[in-house]
């Protein structure tokens, strides 16, 4: 039995990037309980050289967004990644929700063989299939993300849990 790209991509995105939603929402909700400046929570790592949380989300997204686009060979939606409150970070995920509801299964079915070129003409270029893209690359750097974001907010004592993390499946 076969899965589709589609299938092991796009609702995997949706279904996890709400899930995100609702555990920045409780964040937000919690600072305001505890009285504490969103922006700890925003600017907060898990060790001084890795990205605050504020990127965490803003990468995330964007490689939702992107393994998307080029799985479907549609333009990459641009953002500015200026993020800097809860809800900003709450629109940039609606928006590539949006993004997301605009693909079809159509777009991105049968393109494993495609080939995907990340960081072209540089010395960091590396090329997959489009499934390689996807299953080696894309989702492992999505998941890294979306977890990092989870865990400085856990750390920060934010009550989240797995079926947080998990979302609606």
């Amino acid at each position: 039995m076969t899965i589709s790209l589609y299938a092991a991509s796009v609702p995997v995105f949706k279904q996890m990037l709400n899930a995100l939603s609702e555990v920045l929402n409780k964040a937000e909700a919690h600072a305001t309980a505890k009285n504490i400046d969103p922006s700890v929570f925003l600017q907060a790592r898990l060790y001084p050289d890795m990205f605050p949380l504020v990127r965490q989300v803003q990468i995330a997204v964007d490689f939702a967004k992107g393994v998307s686009a080029r799985l479907a060979e549609v333009e990459l939606p641009k953002y500015d990644d200026s993020e800097t409150t809860f809800a900003e970070l709450q629109a940039l995920i609606s928006k590539v929700l949006a993004f997301l509801d605009s693909v079809a299964p159509a777009q991105i079915d049968g393109k494993e063989g495609i080939e995907i070129v990340t960081r072209p003409g540089t010395p960091k270029e590396k090329r997959f299939s489009g499934q390689a893209y996807l299953l080696t690359y894309g989702l492992p750097q999505f998941f890294f993300h979306v977890t990092t974001t989870y865990a400085i907010l856990r750390h920060n004592g934010v009550e989240v849990g797995k079926r947080d993390y998990m979302g609606a499946f």
